[in-house]
């Protein structure tokens, strides 16, 4: 990942709302959820969703997939790897103070 695609997801990333959407989706795992159950989680209209939603797919961050009268959104978990990367090796220099962070328990967070 270089630069310039990770602006666009670290700007995406920085709305609370959209946030808690991507935190919810990687939870979900391939299962995915609706825009309306996504709605409901964050406690947003449904107008309000879809603007979240786009934000996040335009950016990389998620995915969408039309099943029957559904569409199903799914975390883009490379995208999302790709930018953790970017951000400990490309832009932190792989500096080991910062990367002694990553050592955590994943159960921790």
């Amino acid at each position: 990942m270089n630069e310039k695609q990770a602006i666009p997801m670290f700007g995406a990333l920085s709305q609370d709302t959209r946030l808690h959407i991507v935190r919810f989706l990687v939870e979900r795992g391939e299962d995915g959820a609706s825009a309306g159950e996504i709605g409901t989680m964050v406690e947003a209209s449904s107008s309000r969703a879809s603007f979240h939603l786009s934000a996040l797919e335009n950016a990389g961050l998620i995915a969408s997939e039309r099943q029957s009268r559904s569409i199903i959104y799914r975390a883009n978990l490379e995208n999302l790897g790709g930018l953790v990367s970017f951000l400990l090796n490309d832009c932190c220099g792989g500096h080991p103070d910062i990367l002694a962070c990553c050592a955590i328990d994943p159960k921790a967070c």
